[in-house]
């Protein structure tokens, strides 16, 4: 194997496992907010109110746009992780 080879093998590793930390919070967050906003809606029903919130924009709904977008951030960060993995044992084998 290169040296090229195992940088990027170490390189990918690292982005594996920093993207998976990193994204794992955020995910749990967003989960959690999303099945709050599920319960608030089932009340809002049994109430005889409106069953969704429709387009209004709530501090929740705001929270959970960002959590999704920093756990995507971090996920594509894992993926480019996975495709340095896979090219430095490409460059190994080739």
């Amino acid at each position: 194997m290169t040296v090229l080879g195992y940088a990027l093998v170490v390189v990918g590793v690292v982005l594996i496992a920093l993207g998976y930390a990193r994204a794992r919070g955020p995910w749990q967050r967003h989960q959690a907010l999303k099945a709050q906003d599920e319960n608030a809606s089932r009340y809002r029903a049994w109430r005889g109110g409106p069953a969704s919130a429709g387009e209004e924009k709530t501090g929740a709904s705001v929270a959970m746009a960002m959590l999704r977008r920093e756990a995507r951030t971090w996920a594509a960060a894992a993926a480019i992780g996975v495709v340095l993995v896979v090219v430095g044992f490409a460059l190994a084998l080739g």
